[in-house]
C-alpha cells in the first residue's frame, strides 16, 4: 500500500522531533530509534517492545536487530508468516537506557511518561489494527496513551480489545524470559493467536 504524503509528512516530522529529544537527563546522549528502518508505515501490526537494545537496535537503529532477542523475535514471526515488510517495531522509550558498567537497563517509570507522547503519536500516525506488545514494561506503557488492566501473566497471548484495536500482549523475546519466564514453545503458541487476530481483520 501507497503511504499518504500526509502520513509521511507527519511520521518525518516525529522522527526529527524524537531526534531532538532532550526530556531524559540519563538519556541525553543516546539517539532515539525511531526512522523507517523501524517497518512498514502500513503495518499489519505495531509491536511495541522496550527500549533499544545496546547490541540491538541503539547500534543498528533497527529495534530487536543485529542481537539475541532480535534473532528470537526474527524467528516468532517467521513462524506465522510474518515478515519486517508487514510489521513496525518501536519501543515503550526510543533511547538505549544503560546502567552505570554500560549494560541494559529496564527504563524507569519517569523515561516511559516522557516518551509516552511519542508512543501515542506513532500509534496515531501507522494507524495499525492490532498491536502487540513485547514484556511487561511495554503494556504497562500503553496505560498512558488509554488505561488498561491488563497484565502479562494473566492476558499473554490472548486477543483483547484496547482503545478501540485488537491487543495481543506478548513475552519479550529475550533470551533471559525465554530461559526463565516464557519457553520458546509457549512463545511460538501465543504467536498463533496473534496470527489469529490478523486473519479477523482480513
Amino acid at each position: 500500500m501507497n503511504t499518504l504524503p500526509n502520513q509521511q509528512t507527519q511520521f518525518q516530522q516525529l522522527t526529527r522531533e524524537a531526534a531532538r529529544c532532550v526530556a531524559c537527563p540519563a538519556l541525553c546522549e543516546r539517539r532515539a530509534v525511531l526512522s523507517e528502518l523501524n517497518g512498514s508505515l502500513h503495518p499489519r501490526v505495531l509491536f511495541v517492545a522496550e527500549a533499544p537494545g545496546r547490541q540491538g537496535g541503539d547500534r543498528t537503529r533497527v529495534p530487536l536487530n543485529g542481537d539475541a532477542s532480535g534473532a528470537n523475535f526474527n524467528r516468532f514471526i517467521n513462524s506465522i508468516n510474518l515478515a519486517r515488510t508487514d510489521i513496525f517495531i518501536t519501543n515503550a522509550v526510543l533511547c538505549n537506557p544503560r546502567k552505570l558498567s554500560g549494560a541494559n537497563r529496564t527504563p524507569s517509570r519517569a523515561e516511559i511518561t516522557n516518551c509516552a507522547v511519542f508512543l501515542q503519536r506513532q500509534l496515531e500516525i501507522l494507524n495499525a489494527p492490532v498491536i502487540a506488545t513485547l514484556g511487561r514494561v511495554a503494556l504497562e506503557a500503553l496505560k498512558a496513551v488509554a488505561y488498561h488492566d491488563f497484565t502479562l501473566q494473566t492476558h499473554a497471548g490472548r486477543i483483547l480489545t484496547w482503545d478501540n484495536r485488537m491487543l495481543v500482549p506478548l513475552f519479550h523475546p529475550s533470551p533471559q524470559v525465554l530461559a526463565s519466564h516464557r519457553r520458546e514453545a509457549a512463545q511460538l503458541e501465543d504467536y498463533q493467536e496473534l496470527r489469529r487476530a490478523l486473519n479477523l481483520i482480513s
